[in-house]
């Protein structure tokens, strides 16, 4: 068997973990190639709605601006900004419609096709964007939602389909208003202003609530124990006097902390969802454990009836004996507990996602929780996460391949050249939004090294090989353990760059990984559609030299 090793020591290749805090500028560690002047339209190559409902897509294309855009062959009802390439409208008509894209400057233009379902099914990609939790916590505000989405337009993010500006817990003061639904805090003076901006920008927003009658950082949810939907710990004065959050002076107690975590009386889910509408929401979290049937079932009936099409994602820890029956009703299920920018989190919450791989389709996301690359701290006060260097595109390129939801934890206005690049590869961002959806399959899982492949749209392979050691180690992929044949190139998607060609079916390709790295592939292209070969001539001799070894009579 011919075998080839290549033996690929990467730039980023580091000490365990020297470089995790210890060094700031990490500019040295980016892989991902500087943007081209020339025009390339990236992320979702096909998009959902449901008849009737508002329709608002950006074409994300990165190149030199000015740019101008144009989309052909766009259903009745919908129509183009050139400008900002921002497609809107209403679409009556079920079916769908391929769409020419195009993105022009003054270096040239780049084509793409976008097909456009009008049915039921939304979320056709795992959705990408941005949620507060993971650098803000409970002091998001308003102000830090806007810094945010316009340092993702500064840094150029939306040019790679990062979309949705979702607000965790945090937001909600009492309830009220004309639908008696939660209202805004003061941290949240004008929550339809703050839609309309973003969605001004091509950029979407984020809600976050609870079935229960209070949220796990203290506020209210969508049921009450009372029927005009006041809360006993706001009426006793059990709260801070701006967010009314149950707050006693021993709430960091588990006891006093879980008082609010259970089911009232009365639901306000249909209050909340008109209200929601009415704003223009477009993604919920529904936030409790464990997440059942019921609850489940009662908020995405209302969101169903509500009109408007909002992207449901229920958290966290959803059981898995439970999934056959959530998955259909929801577009993103928690599959865990909340990730921690450490090693040990990634490993228990990203390499453990292979039980959820038959319930995950387009429209329906196992979602091992945000990325926690950049500064993160849960809270006011912030810091540089804690995974290396090699971790952290172990990190992204893990969600890649698992087909993911992809929120960005981090404070985006602050976000250093190396963070924007792990977030910026457009090679790896297809991976993730391939329209096939598929969940990767390991394909060798143990103590010390993982392989995961993944099924692309055109044939192709994705392969990530990982070293979850604390030591360098060789990783070995080849053409019979994929089920590969014929010539293929091997591309480092990272680097954007073909690294090496297989030949014959024995090739195999063997890799140094730094520990707890990865090196992230594609193989291509796809196999021979015409039926495969009979035998070589060495295994027809060996075919007649076996059958005469044993006394029979050669058919060939």
């Amino acid at each position: 068997m011919k075998r080839i090793i290549a033996i690929l020591f990467l730039s980023l290749l580091v000490a365990f973990s020297v470089f995790s805090q210890g060094e700031n500028d990490l500019s040295k560690y980016i892989l991902t190639p500087k943007e081209k002047p020339t025009p390339r339209i990236n992320g979702a190559r096909v998009v959902g709605v449901r008849p009737g409902s508002e329709f608002l897509f950006k074409i994300a294309a990165t190149g030199k601006r000015p740019m101008t855009f144009e989309a052909k062959n766009l259903p009745k009802g919908l129509s183009i900004d050139k400008q900002s390439g921002i497609i809107s409208g209403k679409v009556k008509k079920r079916g769908e419609f391929v769409v020419n894209l195009t993105a022009l400057n003054e270096y040239g233009e780049y084509h793409q096709t976008l097909r456009i379902k009008v049915g039921d099914e939304i979320a056709l990609t795992p959705p990408m964007g941005w949620n507060s939790w993971n650098c803000w916590g409970q002091s998001v505000s308003q102000e830090k939602v806007l810094s945010s989405a316009r340092a993702l337009i500064e840094k150029g993010l939306d040019q790679y389909g990062w979309t949705y500006m979702n607000i965790d817990d945090g937001w909600q003061g009492k309830r009220g208003g004309k639908y008696n639904a939660i209202q805004p805090n003061k941290k949240f003076p004008d929550m339809k202003a703050l839609s309309d901006e973003l969605h001004g920008m091509g950029l979407k927003l984020g809600i976050y609530s609870t079935p229960w009658v209070g949220t796990y950082a203290g506020h209210i949810g969508s049921y009450s124990d009372n029927e005009d939907g006041t809360y006993q710990w706001i009426e006793q004065g059990i709260n801070c006097t701006d967010e009314y959050k149950f707050e006693r002076p021993n709430w960091k107690k588990e006891r006093s902390r879980r008082e609010h975590y259970y089911h009232g009386r009365h639901s306000f889910v249909k209050n909340d969802v008109k209200q929601w509408v009415e704003w223009g929401v477009d993604y919920l979290k529904y936030d409790w454990n464990p997440n059942d049937l019921y609850y489940t079932k009662e908020m995405s009936d209302a969101l169903r009836e509500s009109g408007r099409d909002i992207i449901y994602s229920i958290s966290n820890h959803v059981p898995f004996a439970d999934i056959d029956k959530l998955w259909p009703l929801v577009n993103c299920y928690r599959t865990t507990g909340d990730i921690r920018d450490t090693w040990k989190s990634i490993l228990k919450l990203g390499f453990t996602q292979e039980r959820w791989r038959a319930f995950h389709h387009p429209g329906h996301w196992a979602d091992p929780d945000m990325l926690v690359v950049g500064t993160v701290g849960w809270g006011p006060k912030l810091h540089n996460t804690k995974l290396t260097v090699a971790e952290q595109y172990t990190h992204i390129s893990l969600w890649a391949l698992l087909a993911s939801p992809l929120l960005i934890g981090c404070d985006i206005a602050s976000m250093d050249e190396f963070t924007r690049s792990l977030l910026t590869n457009s090679e790896v961002i297809d991976i993730n939004q391939d329209p096939l959806g598929v969940h990767a399959a390991a394909l060798v899982l143990n103590d010390n090294e993982a392989v995961y492949a993944k099924h692309l749209e055109d044939g192709s392979l994705a392969v990530g090989l990982f070293n979850l050691s604390s030591q360098p180690r060789r990783i070995k992929i080849s053409q019979k353990i994929l089920g590969t044949r014929g010539e293929k190139t091997l591309r480092d998607v990272w680097r954007q760059q073909d690294i090496y060609k297989w030949t014959s079916v024995d090739d195999t390709f063997e890799a140094e990984i730094e520990p707890h790295g990865t090196m992230l592939l594609t193989i291509s292209p796809k196999n021979y559609d015409q039926k495969t070969e009979g035998f070589s001539e060495v295994q027809l001799k060996n075919y007649r030299k076996h059958m005469n070894k044993i006394g029979l009579k050669p058919i060939y």
